[in-house]
């Protein structure tokens, strides 16, 4: 959570700064801060809300300056207030920081500092780092900025990224990095500092990607990266591909509605180079040998929220094609259930952001234990893409909603093509079947283009729930694991109770909560499950509720059984999870906009989750 940004260059620092912040507005949004010299003196502004009362704050008395550091922040050490936001200074006011993580043992440091004298103002952890630097340029780095930062860094334990300015060394900038991502951007005699790709784009393309223990000294002249052991550092730049218009709305009203309708494109990015032009799969990036495949034993996926519900449906999916057994497990919990590791297994982590904490923990404890770790992630660079030992990244795309959409589907279509390439190399699929079923998925993206194309519709049908309080999810085999997503989404974004069930479990608790106008919606469209869900909806009818049914298009007998019918394109079982879960994310969509709700930043969540 929370975004950090710089800059030092020729250029009016504030404004770039405040628009960088504002392209990690997803990141946090219930503060934000900007910290700037001003003919060489340190001035901080920061504000309570988002990053236009910051703004406002800013234009009623300008700020000229060619050099500053700038957060957005998602609450974790005390409540959303001005006194908590960052920046942070210390007691001479003389420098100030910006973070982004937690640092564990911040009380520890507090109780020493505050002994020794340091006067604290806030009730963050960040502020330690504030007063820890002050005592390190006087006690230890003899004033070099760039030497207490490494020293206090030694002390410092937990997940961070640092920016500092500083009234001692008005021509730079500082930065550090631990397990928190970290992102330079370079131009022209200008350096831009930021925790997403996606805030630098508007100014450069090449970028310069920080890992754990890098410490950074940002000059008109470049960047000098050196180790906390003050050792050189030599780190690849790299030119991205993506465009600005691709983190822009591109006309719409929010972030969410475009990149549902980004998902076709995502589909056919996520498959390119993986199927040839002939419709035939060819994998070739994964570091995983085929005698590894062929001796898999065992799979754990371990991911959070929107991803860990992808990860259901690849346990359907692994389970079916490749007849291994596959555990899927919430990442916060995975660790501290001290974890069977079986030899020849494989963990796959998912995350959009790649710098999830508690999957990136999940990660690391299996390699502790010698397994290896496939990642299924959307941004290049991430600390899962470097740390795991195979990467199969989803090219998504910048996704800039705090509530998954395209991510979950382009996780989806990793999932099925490492099942093709797995199963294959495993004589357990015939060429001919992985033909068949890489045939189906390029039909898919043109068949959620014609869902798209019924989007009227959808309006049209939230206007029957806008009072509702309470909505279930139903259904069977991967309608079932679909299911669990749309519920998730439905709750983010509408802020309407809403749960998931298997639809076998009805009878065993939750149809004592089905009543008198209860919106039910029910996901139909397993072929082999056909008829024992009809019989579930008649249950649900039974009880008086309102039943939502999603079916296929050649499905002609439903309407006699519901109030409200949904179709999708008929395709292969086995890949309706592409097409059943467009339908929720578009009445989860319109619903939400009927509300007025915050959309793209729903109450109390952030995008990236990088603390545990």
């Amino acid at each position: 959570m929370c975004g950090i940004v710089g800059y030092i260059g020729p250029r009016s620092a504030v404004p770039i700064i405040v628009e960088s912040l504002r392209r990690l507005e997803y990141r946090g949004y219930d503060s934000a801060g900007v910290a700037v010299l001003d003919e060489g003196a340190c001035k901080v502004v920061k504000s309570v809300g988002k990053i236009n009362n910051l703004a406002e704050l800013l234009d009623q008395e300008p700020l000229e300056v060619k050099i500053g550091i700038g957060h957005t922040r998602w609450a974790t050490h005390g409540r959303p207030s001005t006194r908590n936001a960052h920046p942070h200074t210390g007691n001479s006011g003389k420098l100030a920081v910006v973070h982004n993580g937690i640092i564990e043992n911040y009380v520890e440091l507090r109780e020493r500092l505050t002994a020794a004298g340091a006067n604290f103002t806030s009730d963050t952890d960040t502020e330690v780092i504030a007063h820890l630097l002050e005592e390190k340029l006087t006690n230890g780095a003899g004033g070099d900025m760039l030497e207490a930062l490494r020293l206090a860094s030694r002390e410092m334990h937990g997940a961070y990224a640092v920016a500092v300015v500083s009234e001692s060394c008005p021509d730079r900038l500082h930065v550090v990095r631990k397990e928190s991502p970290l992102v330079l951007g370079l131009g022209q005699g200008e350096v831009y500092i930021a925790s997403d790709i996606t805030a630098v784009l508007p100014y450069t393309k090449t970028v310069m990607v920080l890992e754990d223990g890098d410490v950074g000294v940002l000059t008109v002249d470049g960047v000098s990266i050196t180790g906390l052991d003050g050792r050189a550092i030599d780190r690849k730049v790299l030119e991205v591909e993506w465009d600005v218009g691709a983190a822009e709305k591109g006309g719409y009203d929010h972030y969410m509605i475009k990149e549902i309708h980004e998902i076709p494109d995502a589909i056919r990015h996520t498959m390119r180079g993986r199927v040839t032009p002939e419709g035939l799969l060819n994998i070739t990036e994964l570091n995983l040998s085929a005698d590894e495949i062929r001796d898999l034993k065992r799979i754990y996926i371990v991911a959070c929220g929107t991803s860990y519900y992808a990860g259901v449906v690849g346990k359907y999916l692994f389970e079916r094609l490749l007849r291994i057994p596959t555990e899927v497990d919430v990442a916060s919990e995975f660790r501290y259930r001290d974890p069977v590791f079986e030899p020849n297994s494989l963990m796959i982590v998912i995350s959009q952001s790649g710098e999830t904490a508690d999957t990136l923990a999940a990660l690391r404890e299996a390699q502790r234990h010698n397994v290896k770790v496939l990642a299924i992630v959307n941004v290049i660079g991430s600390s899962m893409y470097r740390d795991a030992d195979a990467v199969f990244p989803t090219l998504a795309g910048p996704e800039i909603c705090v509530a998954s959409t395209k991510a979950y589907v382009t996780q989806l279509v990793c999932e099925y093509l490492l099942a093709f390439h797995f199963a294959r190399l495993r004589g357990q699929m015939a060429d001919a079947e992985v033909n068949r079923l890489v045939a189906e998925m390029l039909a898919v993206p043109a068949k959620v283009q014609q869902i798209l194309a019924q989007e009227d519709d959808y309006k049209t049908l939230a206007k029957n729930f806008l009072e509702s309080q309470d909505f279930f999810f139903l259904g069977r085999g991967l309608d079932a694991a679909v299911s669990l997503e749309g519920a998730l989404k439905l709750k983010e974004i509408s802020y309407i109770h809403a749960e998931s069930y298997a639809a076998g479990e009805l009878k065993h608790g939750p149809l004592a909560l089905m009543w008198d106008d209860v919106p039910v919606f029910v996901t139909a469209t397993q072929t082999d499950l056909y008829e024992k869900t009809v019989s579930n909806i008649k249950e649900v009818k039974a009880r008086r509720a309102d039943v939502l049914a999603l079916v296929r298009e050649s499905n002609v007998d439903i309407a006699q059984h519901v109030d409200w019918v949904i179709k999708v394109p008929d395709a292969d079982n086995l890949v309706m999870p592409f097409l059943t879960i467009i339908p929720p994310y578009l009445l989860t969509y319109w619903l939400s906009f009927a509300l007025d709700r915050e959309i793209d930043q729903p109450r109390n969540l952030a995008k990236s989750v990088t603390v545990e």
